[in-house]
């Protein structure tokens, strides 16, 4: 299982009801790797109240999840709003060694991972 850190952004939008609910789901599972063991970055982005941040990321779904492990993008686009969907995807992008999984960004994403790895 990889020990590299894992970043994690959910882009969601305060109006969408959807996100309200998975909030919860997303920061528990957060909680779970965390308490495993992980070094686990969570971000929670508003669309529209952080739109400097989001820029011109194409976004049209919700919820939108972003998952980065060791600096590469392993996954972003919408994702089913269940809880095992996101504890199975956390996993899965954990366990993949070496350079599988990982996915080209486009250069809006890019900008948006250098903001929120400070």
């Amino acid at each position: 299982m990889s020990d590299e850190p894992l970043t994690i952004a959910c882009l969601c939008a305060a109006w969408c009801r959807t996100c309200d609910a998975y909030r919860e789901v997303f920061e528990s599972a957060a909680a779970e790797l965390r308490a495993a063991g992980h070094t686990v970055t969570a971000h929670w982005i508003d669309i529209e109240d952080q739109a400097d941040l989001v820029g011109d990321l194409d976004v049209e779904t919700f919820p939108t999840l972003l998952l980065v492990v060791g600096g590469e993008v392993r996954f972003f686009g919408p994702l089913e709003p269940q809880p095992e969907t996101l504890r199975r995807m956390l996993r899965g992008a954990l366990e993949v060694r070496g350079g599988a999984g990982v996915m080209e960004a486009p250069a809006a994403l890019e900008r948006m991972l250098r903001v929120l790895a400070g």
